[in-house]
């Protein structure tokens, strides 16, 4: 069984939380080799057992046995270094959000086509738990024809807003947030006939974007993207609504909790997974008008499914999980989303 060889642009949280304890759980299907970093000698994070740290970028991309890179920098690195990645002839993997505007993302994928590699947004969210049983639920039938989908990501941080004093769009709570959730509905609904921005300030003009409501029009169905914060105490995840019933799910994937505690997905098959206090709650009427109330078993969740598709992308030629039209409209919504802000 063939293997790939990864590499690793930058050392820092991304890659050693939501990236490479995913990996080396799939160790029949990667090897991690070399992980670059400025400054290598720091221990912020333990060093991974048989990997090369180097400071040296041309090390790992002039290295022909690295199949794909992945690049965890800040976001705003990704383009010049996801470009020096592509210029080098390899496959990249590139961290949400993906660049910082609609045209840097362009170009990378002509480069990328130009070039004939690959190259594709990291989207580990498309496998939250949550998100994966709220369409568990849709696909059954249950709720009938969909009306509505609210979706809420918050939190209860004001000393993150009130620390900041200027504005950058690019390091809006909309980019930083609304790239996870925003692709979630993108990978599930597609593109929408319209989108409704209500994008703030709380704290006043030139100050961080720090809430979000956006609503986007499929049809008859909204889907309501929703994130704050200042919400002392969350909204639900999910709740959807149908012509025949409800679900609503309260508590969020549980992947991150874990992986705060470094408590990892390899040995531990438990790892992320629900208890029935946190399963969703389905309410439907049945076609004999019969009223049902049910708990819904959540659906496992595991980020490592991103990496079992990119095997099958760059190893049996299966098309990509992340499609670069996919990517492409998630930045045109986040462009355009903080783009009457200042």
């Amino acid at each position: 069984m063939k293997k790939l060889t990864v590499g690793f642009i930058s050392n820092g949280k991304s890659t050693n939380r939501y990236h490479a304890p995913f990996i080396l759980n799939r160790r029949d299907k990667f090897t991690i080799k070399t992980i670059y970093a400025r400054h290598p000698e720091k221990t912020d994070w333990a060093r991974i057992e048989g990997v090369n740290y180097t400071s040296d970028l041309n090390s790992l991309l002039n290295d022909l046995e690295i199949d794909v890179v992945i690049v965890t920098t800040p976001h705003q690195f990704h383009y010049s270094y996801a470009k020096q990645v592509i210029e080098a002839g390899k496959n990249c993997v590139l961290e949400k959000p993906f660049t910082e505007t609609p045209q840097e993302t362009e170009e990378l994928f002509a480069l990328a086509k130009e070039k004939g590699v690959m190259l594709q947004g990291y989207q580990n969210r498309r496998f939250d738990s949550d998100f994966l049983t709220v369409q568990k639920v849709i696909e059954s039938g249950k709720l009938g024809e969909l009306l509505e989908l609210e979706m809420h990501f918050d939190y209860y941080r004001p000393y993150i807003p009130e620390s900041v004093k200027d504005y950058s769009p690019y390091l809006s709570y909309l980019y930083g947030h609304g790239c996870h959730t925003l692709d979630q509905v993108i990978s599930y609904f597609g593109e929408p006939d319209r989108i409704h921005y209500d994008v703030r300030q709380l704290l006043g003009e030139g100050r961080m974007n720090d809430y979000f409501d956006l609503d986007l029009y499929y049809g008859v169905l909204k889907v309501s993207v929703k994130s704050s914060y200042f919400r002392v105490k969350s909204r639900p995840s999910f709740v959807v609504y149908g012509k025949k019933g409800m679900f609503e799910k309260y508590t969020k994937d549980l992947q991150e909790t874990d992986l705060k505690k470094f408590y990892l997905p390899e040995g531990h098959p438990d790892f992320g997974m629900d208890t029935p206090a946190e399963y969703g709650t389905l309410i439907f009427y049945d076609d004999e008008g019969k009223y049902h109330e049910e708990k819904v078993e959540t659906v496992k969740g595991d980020y490592g499914y991103y990496y079992d598709a990119l095997y099958e992308t760059l190893v049996n030629g299966k098309e990509q999980l992340v499609k670069p039209e996919q990517t492409k409209l998630l930045m045109k919504m986040l462009y355009e989303g903080v783009s009457g802000l200042k």
